[in-house]
């Protein structure tokens, strides 16, 4: 009797297992039917006038400006971590901002703070705005 209750509850354990694991399979086709597109964004990050992090300069003035914009940035609480997380490139002075932040008033806000940075010549704003 034992021996028939065991084999019946493992059955029932399977063939619940079973009719998840197709739930979860229909569910994962229908999400990998759209696929993402970022034909554009790398387009544009393969084009050698992009700024990308390996055009940061290791001169120390240029280190230095990138750090004080980044602690600028960091310490904005009103910030959102997108803004705060941007990427800061700086060559011979010159600041070249990229990366998602939430609004205009962000993006406005982090460009006036890399601005009060003592040594930039000029601020590149290529931040965008994220779509939600």
């Amino acid at each position: 009797m034992k021996l028939v209750l065991i084999v019946f509850i493992s059955g029932f354990v399977m063939l619940g297992c079973s009719k998840d694991k197709d739930r979860a399979d229909q569910s994962g086709s229908k999400s990998s039917s759209v696929a993402a597109d970022n034909t554009a964004k790398n387009e544009r990050d393969r084009n050698d006038a992009t700024k990308t992090a390996g055009d940061q300069s290791e001169n120390e003035a240029d280190r230095k400006i990138t750090q004080e914009v980044r602690k600028s940035i960091v310490d904005d609480d009103k910030l959102s971590t997108s803004a705060q997380n941007v990427k800061i490139i700086t060559n011979d002075g010159k600041v070249t901002l990229r990366g998602p932040v939430k609004s205009e008033e962000e993006k406005k806000a982090v460009e006036s703070k890399a601005k009060q940075v003592a040594g930039v010549k000029n601020v590149e704003n290529q931040l965008e705005i994220a779509r939600n």
